[in-house]
């Protein structure tokens, strides 16, 4: 099936061509159309057309001859392709169609190599250039194939209807700062949260370090200032794809989710607003901020002033916090203490055989009772003195620092549940001689010969 753009050997640049001159051409005629015209008032405009276009009068009453016979179309010029031989002949094209569609990433100049060593075309004969149009009009060139053999990509743009329904969020490496007693510089990090139904910025900030923290924190402002989102996405870096993040999310009820492995696309929102950051950097970089504090500090004006109140092309020229505030979807707030829960960490430890748990090079008791299993540590990073401790099955319970003393204590009595049971007979053998029978009576009998006796009669 050929492609809409290549239809009767017409390409669609000759078409858009042949109409602009059948515009050019109606233009002039306009005037000599007009109702009520007297032969000396025409003849007068035909000298003035001719004069100012150029063209003698013949020609343009040729011109309006056409247009009063065939309409618009009896004034596009005729076209002249079908007249000379095509500069690829056809079967040349389809071999070379069948090259690109066997393999994909093929170049056009390995097409072309391809077609001269099979002796299908001369060496010179097909120019890069024109083979590569020819292509695209057939609907093989390599932006379209790709755009057919990528799986899992969406190739159209989306957009949530309601603030809040989903988020985004990313990091951007930012400059170099003084940080530190020893005033080195180090690079800092923006992390921000984007709505994604109103490309409105929740939160965002620099942070002096690489790690999950940064996340955590920027992501916690977000939720206390606009409440909880139905979904959040983010890429799979370490920082966001996590146990911890997993845990929040799933306390808070929201909807976790991932971008797929190289594909950047799903993620373009925060990718355009990263290159919006880049007009901040290099403002700031006049300024010579020494401080994170400093740094925070313009950014949030800039970002206020700049970005959050300035008109949005994708917003229909509204800014983004006007779309923001003015969507009608109520905001969802969380109790402080259900928020306070889900931002807690989490890690995992194997209960030793004392009952006890290591962290953070202390000792830590759990119970007997979960002596070999593997338990949930939650805590808070400011004050890791309190640990709540997790586990399927029970409630959670807090962990007591252990304490050693001058004596040792009584070792501890086996809890009833780990006590041994009293039996009767043993399973073991009871089950195997039932299946020592069942195996005796599934064998075949040994095969037996009768004797014969000397006189080769045979014996009963």
């Amino acid at each position: 099936m050929l492609n809409p753009a290549f239809e009767g050997g017409i390409n669609m640049r000759d078409r858009k061509k042949a109409e602009e001159i059948a515009t050019e051409r109606l233009q002039l005629l306009l005037p000599l159309l007009a109702e009520g015209l007297d032969s000396a008032r025409a003849r007068q405009l035909r000298g003035q057309i001719c004069t100012r276009a150029g063209i003698s009068e013949r020609t343009l009453r040729r011109y309006l001859a056409r247009y009063q016979a065939q309409g618009f179309d009896g004034l596009k010029p005729k076209s002249k392709g079908c007249s000379r031989e095509p500069a690829i002949p056809p079967e040349v094209l389809e071999q070379a169609i069948l090259l690109r569609r066997e393999v994909p990433g093929r170049s056009v100049a390995q097409i072309i190599e391809i077609l001269e060593w099979e002796g299908l075309a001369e060496p010179g004969q097909i120019k890069r250039s024109t083979l590569q149009e020819k292509l695209a009009q057939r609907g093989y060139s390599t932006r379209q194939m790709k755009t057919y053999a990528a799986t899992g990509i969406a190739a159209r743009r989306y957009q949530q209807r309601h603030r809040n329904q989903l988020w985004h969020s990313d990091i951007k490496y930012g400059p170099y700062l003084p940080i530190g007693k020893d005033g080195a510089k180090k690079q800092v990090y923006l992390v921000s949260f984007l709505d994604d139904a109103t490309r409105f910025i929740l939160h965002g900030q620099f942070y002096p370090v690489l790690d999950q923290i940064i996340v955590e924190d920027c992501f916690r402002q977000a939720v206390q200032k606009f409440g909880v989102p139905d979904s959040v996405f983010f890429d799979n870096g370490t920082q966001y794809r996590n146990r911890w993040m997993a845990r929040a999310c799933a306390k808070m009820g929201i909807r976790l989710l991932f971008a797929r492995p190289y594909s950047p696309e799903s993620a373009g929102k925060q990718e355009r607003f990263n290159r919006t950051v880049d007009a901040f950097l290099n403002e700031v970089a006049l300024e010579k901020p020494e401080s994170l504090t400093e740094l925070n500090r313009l950014f949030w004006v800039w970002l206020e002033e700049c970005y959050q109140n300035k008109p949005h092309s994708a917003l229909g020229g509204k800014s983004p916090e006007a779309t923001y505030r003015g969507s009608k979807r109520a905001l969802k707030f969380l109790p402080p203490e259900v928020i306070a829960n889900a931002f807690l960490h989490c890690e995992e430890r194997k209960v030793d055989k004392a009952g006890c748990i290591s962290f953070r090079g202390e000792k830590y008791e759990v119970g007997l009772n979960f002596i070999g299993c593997t338990v949930d540590v939650i805590y808070d990073p400011a004050d890791i003195a309190r640990l709540t401790i997790e586990y399927e099955g029970h409630p959670p319970w807090m962990a007591k620092k252990l304490v050693i003393g001058e004596r040792t204590g009584p070792r501890p009595k086996l809890p009833p549940h780990l006590l041994p049971h009293p039996a009767e007979r043993s399973r073991l053998l009871s089950a195997a001689l039932k299946q020592n029978e069942e195996r005796q009576a599934r064998q075949i009998p040994a095969v037996t010969y009768r004797r014969a006796g000397k006189d080769g009669a045979k014996d009963d």
